[in-house]
């Protein structure tokens, strides 16, 4: 028998991840009485199945990878990774896949949490069903925000619903590396995902549609990454698609290819995107279609709903699929349903506390691979499609002292976008070893709309490889 109760809130939020905790954290500070409803576990798919386990994964493979080629090291490393110690460290970081740090960083805060199923149910009303089969009914008095986030999207391959094929989830969370691993998809999590089963014993056959990897970065980091994964042992192969696949009577996949080949392995990864969590969760009610995309302005407001009280924020609203961008949004978020809570008129300009820009100007991310590619705001082929016009500089950071020293044999590529008319940077990207840590300063760069003149004043340290800054300049300046 199931029971039904009503309670209110000032601020309802679906979804416990890490955008979901973010919201909640700053509509709490705001003096909000706040819930989170979430049906897995707290701390979502960056913490057990995305960001945390699969770079624990990376780790070593990149640290490995650099050793190698350390005079003086190289010889100590040349043994294979220790499998059970990496799994090891990562079962660690993904808390073994339990939850109660998250909860008690939760109630620490003093949000509630209400485990369960929750769906929209009109304006301003959730219906969660809990674990135990009763009805909650929850009111809020300001807002709803949908954390929910994505998933992997499957191709809609023939007999897919038999093959029991790998997502990111199975891919970061498996207890024992494949020998053979076909994976399918040039993006980011079958690239990271080629690089670390690699260096722990498997045998990779990476697939990919399209003429290169990574094709939404600039070509050049694709190349770079191809020529390591090669060099690893893994074969790459371009402009092949996938027509068949089956799991036989022994476990083993039989992959058909579209060049009329085929591949067997033990098991199959599909990273060939992603979609939005938003099926069965009540969008029908005000007036959405169930599992599309949430469309929001840039104060995450869902501009379809009237009202201004439904909020969509993180990966569900497909603005920039990271994690810490989805944390970005919170923060904007959670300022603009306090100020709306207190009847204060929002500041929708650039960069203003409510507005949520660098979705649109600064996204950065990284590739956690060998080498490492790190980027933000426009790419040349971005730059050429929206008609900016944009100075390209571009600087080997192998002729860099700091990068020699990182690993004499350092290989890797900057290039910096110039807007023409404003002087400022509009967009970085960085390919080699260690190159993520360079990522912030060009953030703030863009982010500041820093004039290009006074980034000759930010005197960087020698030998480091943030000299590729002055290095870019000069670059600019001689040409």
């Amino acid at each position: 028998m199931t029971t039904e109760n009503i309670r209110t809130y000032d601020v309802i939020v679906i979804g416990a991840g890490p955008v979901g905790e973010n919201v909640a954290d700053r509509t709490i500070a705001a003096g909000l009485s706040t819930v989170i409803v979430e049906s897995e576990l707290a701390g979502g798919e960056c913490s057990y199945w995305a960001c945390e386990p699969s770079k624990a994964l990376l780790r070593p493979a990149l640290l490995r990878a650099d050793a190698m080629h350390v005079p003086g090291l190289d010889p100590a490393i040349k043994s294979p990774l220790d499998v059970e110690a990496v799994l090891a460290h990562r079962n660690r970081m993904s808390a073994d896949w339990k939850d109660d740090g998250q909860v008690e960083w939760i109630k620490s805060a003093g949000i509630d949490l209400l485990r369960g199923h929750g769906r929209l149910a009109g304006e301003r009303e959730v219906s969660v069903e809990t674990l135990d089969g009763d009805t909650v009914r929850l009111r809020a008095r300001h807002a709803v925000a949908v954390c929910t986030g994505s998933r992997a999207a499957l191709p809609p391959l023939p007999g897919i619903e038999n093959l029991r094929p790998w997502t990111s989830r199975e891919a970061t969370s498996v207890q024992q590396p494949p020998q053979r691993l076909v994976i399918v998809g040039a993006g980011v999590v079958g690239v990271e995902m080629a690089t670390a089963w690699q260096a722990l014993g498997s045998r990779v056959t990476l697939l990919a549609r399209e003429d290169g990897l990574l094709p939404r970065l600039e070509p050049f980091a694709g190349e770079l990454v191809t020529e390591r994964l090669r060099e690893a042992g893994a074969d790459v192969r371009f402009g092949i698609s996938v027509v068949g696949a089956q799991r036989v009577d022994d476990g083993e996949v039989r992959v058909t290819v579209s060049d009329g080949g085929e591949n067997t392995a033990d098991e199959i990864l599909f990273a060939t995107g992603r979609a939005p969590r938003s099926e069965d969760i009540g969008l029908d009610t005000v007036g959405l279609r169930s599992g599309d995309w949430l469309a929001t302005d840039d104060s995450l407001t869902v501009t379809a709903v009237p009202g201004n009280w439904l909020y969509a924020v993180g990966d569900v609203n497909r603005r920039a699929l990271f994690t810490h961008q989805g944390k970005y949004q919170a923060r904007i978020a959670g300022a603009v349903i306090a100020g709306r809570a207190r009847g204060e008129q929002l500041d929708a300009g650039r960069w203003t506390p409510h507005s949520s820009t660098a979705d649109i100007e600064a996204v950065p991310g990284v590739v956690f691979t060998d080498p490492e590619v790190a980027s933000v705001g426009l790419t040349v082929r971005e730059a050429e499609r929206t008609g900016r016009g944009v100075e390209v500089v571009d600087y080997e950071l192998g002729h860099l002292a700091g990068a020699v020293q990182y690993r004499p044999d350092y290989r890797g590529r900057a290039r910096i976008l110039i807007d023409r008319h404003r002087q400022v940077v509009v967009g970085a990207t960085f390919v080699g070893p260690g190159v993520a840590e360079l990522l912030y300063s060009a953030t703030v760069a863009i982010t500041g709309e820093v004039p290009v003149e006074r980034l000759w004043h930010a005197v960087p340290a020698f030998p480091t490889i943030s000299e590729v800054w002055l290095r870019l300049l000069e670059t600019r300046r001689d040409s």
